[in-house]
C-alpha cells in the first residue's frame, strides 16, 4: 500500500514538473520587456524545482525496477526477478517511457546547471524560458501519451524480462551518455534563439555557448563510440558500424556539432560566421529530435526501436516541426543581425574551417538522404529498398579524405592571412612524407588506392600536429618545455590526432580483416594466421537467468607457450525465449582475435567463426582521444565554475 502511494507520488511529481516548466516559460515572456528583475530572478529557482521534481519521479521509477514491482506496467514488461541488479537499474531506461523520462531529466539538469552561470539575468532568463518550453513539450508527451507509471491490472506475479542483448554493462551506460550529448545540444539551440530575440550575436555570446557545445560533442563522441564497441563484441557479427538508421541519426548531430564547434571558434576569435553558427545550432538540435522521432515512431524495426505506436511518432514529429520551423522563421526575420563584412583571405585559418564545415554539412545531407529515402519510399509506395554500406562508403569516402586533407593544413595556418610560401614551408615535412609513403604503399605493398590515401592523410594529420606542437615548444624560453603549451593546443592535438587514429583503425578493419568459418571437434587444433588455437572442450553452465553452452579454446604463441584461454558462449534465455552469442576476443594493440561459437555437438562437431581484425582497437582509442581533446577545451570553464560554486 505504501509503495503504491509512492508510485502515485512519482506520477504527481511529473505533473508538478510540467506546471513548473510552464511558469519557467511564461515568466520571462511577460517580464523581459518590462525589465522586472525581481520576477526574472524567480526563473532560476523555478528551473531548479522542475529538475528536482523530475528527479524524484525518475528515482521512484528506478526503485520500482529494483524491487521488481510488477504492479507498474512498464516494470512488468521490461524486467524480471532473476535479472541481475545492474540490468534492473538499466531497465529503467531500456524502454520508450523510461528512456523518455531520462531524456527529460537530462534536459532539465542542463537547465539546472545554467542557473549557476554568471550570464546577465535578462539573457539567461530567455535561455531558461526556451529550455522550459522544450521540457514542457516532452513532459506533456510523457504524461499524456507515454506515462511510465501506468498500472498493470491485474498485475502479473512475474515480469516478461529484458531483451538479452540489452543485458550488457556497456549498453547500460551507452544511452545515458548519448542522451547527454543529444540533449546538451538544446543549450546551444536555446542560446541561439535567445540571441535572435535579443538581437546581439558577438564573441561574448560565443564564449558563453562554446563550453556547452563542447560538452555535448564530447558526450556524443563517447556515446557513439561506446555503442559501436558494444555492437562489436556483443552482436557477434564482427563489425562496429552497420549504417543502421539509428546509427545514422546519431552520427548526423555529431557531424553538425563538429562543424558548429569550428564555426563558433571563428565567431569567438574573428566575429565572423554569425549566421552560419546560429543555423548550425538550430539544425544540430533539430537532428537530435529527428533521431528521437525515428527511434520512437515505429517506422523502423531495430534493437534501437523503443516504440511502435504511430500516435507517439506523430506527437514527436509535431515537436520536431515546431523546433525546426519556428527558429528558422525567426532566423529569416532577423537576417539583419548577420550583415557583417568578411575580412579574411583565402589562405587563412578561417578558410580551412569554413571548407571543412562545408564538407561536414554535405556529409550530413548524404547520410540524411540514405536514411530517409528508403523510409519515405516504403511509406508512400509500399516498396522496400535497402540503402546499405556500399552507398555510404562510396559517397562519403572522398569527402572524408578531403576533410582529413584540410585538417592537416588548418592547425598550421594563422587567422586572417597566410603567405603561401610560409604555409608550404610549414607543410614541407608532411608533403615529403606523403610523396615517399605513397610510392612505398602503392608500389611495394600493392594496397588499394583508398586504403593508401586513408593511411597517408592520417599520417598527414599526425605530422602536421607534431610540427605545430614542436614549434610551440621551441618558441618557449626552455627548449622542449611542454609547459608552454596551452590547454587549447592540447585540445586541438588530441581531438585531431583522435580522428587520425580512428581512421587508421577503420581502414585497417575494412581492407585487411580475415574471416574463417569452420567446424571443429574437442581436442582439435585450429590455425589462423600466426595463431594456433586448441579446441579443448565444450561444457554447459547455468547463469543467473540463462543457460550457456561454453567452449574452451587455448591460444598458443609461435613457441607453443599458452597466451590466453578463451571462452566463447552460446546463451539461451528461457524467460525471453532468445539465444545470444557471447564472443571471445583476444586483444592486442595491432589486432583482435575474434571468435564466435556456433551450433553443434560433440558428434557432428561445433561451428566457429574466427576473425582477425588488424588495428581495430584504434577505432575506440581514437574516440577516447577525441573526447579527451574536447575535455581539454572545456576544462578551464568547468574549473572556473566549480571555484565560483565553492565560493558561493
Amino acid at each position: 500500500m505504501l509503495f503504491s502511494l509512492l508510485i502515485d507520488f512519482g506520477h504527481l511529481t511529473l505533473v508538478l514538473s510540467l506546471i513548473s516548466s510552464f511558469f519557467q516559460v511564461v515568466i520571462p515572456i511577460f517580464n523581459v520587456q518590462k525589465n522586472n528583475i525581481f520576477l526574472l530572478n524567480t526563473v532560476k529557482p523555478i528551473t531548479k524545482l522542475s529538475f528536482l521534481l523530475t528527479l524524484i519521479s525518475f528515482i521512484i521509477l528506478m526503485i520500482g525496477f529494483v524491487v521488481s514491482d510488477f504492479s507498474i506496467d512498464l516494470v512488468a514488461k521490461h524486467s524480471h526477478t532473476l535479472k541481475p541488479l545492474i540490468y534492473k537499474i538499466a531497465g529503467t531506461w531500456a524502454n520508450h517511457e523510461g528512456s523518455l523520462l531520462l531524456w527529460i531529466l537530462i534536459l532539465q539538469f542542463f537547465g539546472f546547471l545554467l542557473t549557476y552561470t554568471n550570464i546577465p539575468i535578462l539573457f539567461i532568463s530567455k535561455v531558461l524560458s526556451i529550455q522550459g518550453a522544450i521540457s514542457s513539450a516532452f513532459l506533456g508527451l510523457c504524461i499524456f501519451s507515454s506515462n511510465p507509471f501506468l498500472r498493470s491490472n491485474p498485475f502479473p506475479s512475474e515480469g516478461a524480462g529484458l531483451n538479452p542483448i540489452l543485458q550488457d554493462l556497456a549498453l547500460s551506460f551507452h544511452p545515458p551518455i548519448l542522451y547527454i550529448g543529444y540533449v546538451g545540444l538544446s543549450v546551444s539551440f536555446s542560446f541561439s534563439i535567445a540571441a535572435l530575440i535579443d538581437g546581439k550575436i558577438d564573441n561574448i555570446w560565443a564564449k558563453w555557448v562554446r563550453p556547452w557545445i563542447m560538452i555535448a560533442w564530447v558526450m556524443l563522441t563517447l556515446g557513439i563510440g561506446l555503442g559501436s564497441f558494444w555492437a562489436y563484441y556483443e552482436l557477434g557479427w564482427g563489425g562496429w558500424w552497420f549504417w543502421d538508421p539509428v546509427e545514422n541519426v546519431a552520427i548526423m548531430p555529431w557531424l553538425l556539432t563538429t562543424a558548429l564547434i569550428h564555426s563558433v571558434l571563428v565567431l569567438e576569435n574573428r566575429s565572423q560566421l554569425k549566421a552560419w553558427t546560429i543555423l548550425l545550432s538550430i539544425l544540430s538540435f533539430s537532428f537530435s529530435i529527428l533521431g528521437t522521432f525515428i527511434v520512437r515512431s515505429g517506422i523502423i524495426t531495430s534493437v534501437h526501436s523503443f516504440a511502435t505506436d504511430p500516435e507517439r511518432g506523430l506527437i514527436i514529429l509535431s515537436i520536431l516541426a515546431v523546433v525546426t520551423i519556428s527558429p528558422l522563421t525567426l532566423y529569416i526575420f532577423r537576417k539583419n543581425l548577420f550583415n557583417t563584412q568578411t575580412n579574411f583571405k583565402l589562405i587563412s585559418k578561417e578558410s580551412t574551417l569554413i571548407i571543412n564545415n562545408f564538407f561536414l554539412v554535405i556529409s550530413t545531407l548524404i547520410i540524411l538522404t540514405g536514411t530517409l529515402y528508403p523510409l519515405g519510399l516504403e511509406y508512400f509506395t509500399n516498396k522496400q529498398i535497402t540503402v546499405g554500406p556500399p552507398y555510404f562508403i562510396s559517397t562519403l569516402t572522398p569527402i572524408m579524405l578531403a576533410i582529413m586533407f584540410f585538417m592537416g593544413i588548418g592547425p598550421l595556418t594563422n587567422w586572417r592571412y597566410n603567405r603561401l610560401y610560409n604555409l608550404i614551408s610549414k607543410l614541407l615535412p608532411s608533403i615529403i612524407f606523403i610523396v615517399i609513403s605513397y610510392f612505398i604503399l602503392l608500389i611495394f605493398y600493392n594496397l588499394p588506392i583508398i586504403a593508401v590515401l586513408g593511411f597517408l592523410f592520417s599520417g598527414w594529420i599526425i605530422i602536421s600536429l607534431l610540427i605545430l606542437i614542436s614549434k610551440q615548444i621551441l618558441i618557449g624560453k626552455n627548449s622542449f618545455n611542454f609547459k608552454v603549451l596551452s590547454l587549447k593546443q592540447f585540445a586541438v592535438f588530441f581531438a585531431h590526432i583522435g580522428i587520425a587514429v580512428f581512421s587508421i583503425g577503420a581502414i585497417s578493419d575494412s581492407f585487411f580483416s580475415k574471416e574463417i568459418t569452420l567446424r571443429s571437434y574437442p581436442g582439435q587444433n585450429i590455425s589462423i594466421g600466426n595463431n594456433k588455437l586448441k579446441f579443448d572442450s565444450s561444457l554447459q553452465r547455468i547463469g543467473p537467468n540463462f543457460i550457456s553452452q561454453t567452449s574452451k579454446l587455448i591460444l598458443y604463441d609461435s613457441t607453443g607457450k599458452t597466451k590466453a584461454i578463451l571462452y566463447p558462449e552460446k546463451r539461451i534465455y528461457p524467460i525471453e525465449q532468445q539465444t545470444t552469442s557471447e564472443v571471445a576476443i583476444h586483444r592486442q594493440l595491432d589486432r583482435d582475435l575474434y571468435i564466435v561459437f556456433g551450433d553443434g555437438d560433440k558428434i557432428t562437431g561445433f561451428t566457429f567463426r574466427i576473425y582477425l581484425k588488424p588495428f581495430i582497437s584504434m577505432i575506440w582509442i581514437g574516440c577516447i582521444l577525441m573526447a579527451l581533446g574536447g575535455m581539454f577545451a572545456i576544462y578551464p570553464q568547468i574549473k572556473k565554475r566549480i571555484q565560483n560554486w565553492a565560493q558561493n
